[in-house]
């Protein structure tokens, strides 16, 4: 047999030899993964605060804020979450100028889609929420619709539809989508984007609601809002698996 020919052999056995590995490698990997997926994931409390709230806080004068997010794992997809908060607005909103004020709860169910690879704990998830609020609101002044602007108007103060709108409430239902992603361990960074269907509300007599906190704005005949946070979360797992003795 010719040189060239042994060489060639010897060449095609072991780049055969190193594809079995790496088949073999891939298998084993393959198999953990499965593994990890199958593994039963420790019950675990994240809790922690909403960023955008507490940020504007600081920087707007108008705004004060905050807002708490628990979630749970039921499973190892499977989340129970809870989100309740307080804001206290002035919102100058075309020719009425108001000042929101209330506390709301809102909970619901998340469900990961991320499959994570061994050592990870990231989710992309989507998932619901219902909200009730209670609030109030107060009518600090306003100005009279009129075509004829001839006249410079002040803003009414006192009077008819001015002061306080009380035990006012609020329902909606929300669909989620959001990341939460691992920072450090047992910390998390979160983003989440909501779109909010009014259910039910109640309202005075002379004054529409125009601002629900925990449902953001409302508009004239639409039921429909937006709303998003920036979460930063710490998880608490009280319940850890047992290790086993290698030998």
């Amino acid at each position: 047999m010719k040189k060239p020919s042994i060489w060639l052999c010897i060449i095609s056995l072991l780049f055969l030899h190193k594809l079995s590995a790496q088949s073999t490698d891939a298998e084993i990997d393959s198999l953990a993964l499965r593994k990890e997926k199958k593994r039963k994931k420790p019950v675990t409390l994240r809790a922690g605060t909403d960023l955008y709230h507490l940020g504007r806080s600081q920087v707007d004068t108008d705004f004060s804020g905050m807002e708490w997010v628990v979630d749970l794992n039921l499973t190892n997809n499977l989340y129970v979450a809870l989100e309740f908060g307080s804001e206290q607005r002035t919102i100058q909103s075309e020719q009425i100028n108001f000042s929101p004020k209330g506390s709301y709860l809102k909970a619901g169910i998340d469900y990961n889609m991320y499959a994570n690879w061994k050592g990870m704990d990231n989710q992309v998830y989507i998932g619901f929420r219902l909200g009730s609020s209670a609030f109030e609101t107060n009518v600090n002044n306003y100005i009279l619709y009129t075509t004829q602007h001839f006249f410079e108007q002040s803003p009414i103060s006192s009077g008819y539809a001015t002061g306080l709108k009380a035990d006012l409430t609020a329902q909606w239902f929300e669909a989620v989508a959001g990341v939460k992603a691992a920072l450090f361990k047992n910390v998390y960074l979160g983003f989440s984007l909501r779109l909010n269907v009014l259910i039910n509300e109640s309202k005075t007599a002379d004054f529409d609601n125009l601002y629900i906190p925990g449902f953001n704005k409302v508009t004239d005949e639409n039921i429909f809002g937006i709303g998003f946070n920036y979460t930063l979360t710490y998880a608490l797992p009280f319940r850890f698996e047992k290790k086993t003795k290698t030998p």
